[in-house]
């Protein structure tokens, strides 16, 4: 998404009341025609799974990008415990990483704003055993807003996966994962390190957590960081 001119902040505003990832213009990109495909199949945790796309109802938030894909790879590896684990997912967009985690073991909460909430539930229900879907809750969430409704340091793993993009949220995006993890919280964070404005975004959350790039794939130009929270200090 290129610097906008004033009589672009409008549009954008309104794109992000219903987009969960980085927004692009339709067709600018050759490469991304297979984001205007119905549907993207995978196949995690010895399970096929087929999601759902809607490009033009609901952008950005209706496809998969790469950063969740290599997310999930990530979390098949094992390098982090899921089972039992509580986990929740922050703008799940499609839901291929919450759905991951849950097949894997997880009890997962599964988030994003309230437009793209039908959609996501969707396709959680179409992808999940029924003794999985027990366990996953899908829920509204806008970050920095009513976090009073989720356990302050209630969860094991905060994920994300592309949800680094506009600098509005990044105050936000940071008081609410600080309300989400207690001490011993992992956080992951699938990236793709796109403008200046994403570097300074890491450095932000290096002032509140300790983080370390933990994998990166060379394909996709993604890169995973694991981010622990940073204890507060008390005085004696």
């Amino acid at each position: 998404m290129l610097p906008s001119t004033a009589g672009n902040n409008k549009q954008q505003v309104n794109l992000h009341v219903s987009m969960a990832l980085v927004p692009y213009v339709e067709n600018s990109l050759p490469g991304l025609s297979k984001l205007h495909n119905s549907s993207a199949q995978f196949r995690f945790a010895n399970h096929d799974i087929r999601l759902a796309q809607d490009w033009k109802k609901l952008g950005v938030a209706a496809v998969v990008w790469d950063a969740a894909v290599v997310m999930c790879m990530y979390l098949e590896l094992g390098a982090v415990e899921l089972k039992g684990k509580r986990a929740i997912e922050l703008g799940a967009g499609t839901g291929l990483v919450g759905i991951v985690a849950a097949l894997l073991g997880a009890q997962v909460t599964i988030t994003d704003r309230e437009p793209a909430l039908d959609f996501l539930s969707a396709n959680v229900e179409a992808n999940l055993p029924t003794d999985s879907q027990r366990s996953v809750l899908v829920s509204e969430l806008t970050w920095g807003e009513g976090l009073e409704r989720y356990p302050a340091g209630g969860f094991d793993l905060v994920l994300g996966a592309d949800i680094v993009y506009l600098e509005d949220t990044f105050v936000p995006l940071l008081h609410t994962m600080e309300h989400l993890c207690s001490d011993t919280t992992v956080v992951l964070l699938a990236c793709k390190i796109r403008y200046e404005r994403d570097t300074n975004f890491l450095s932000m959350l290096k002032e509140r957590f300790t983080v370390e790039e933990v994998s990166y794939d060379k394909q996709r130009d993604i890169h995973v960081y694991k981010a622990l929270k940073v204890p507060q200090r008390r005085d004696l």
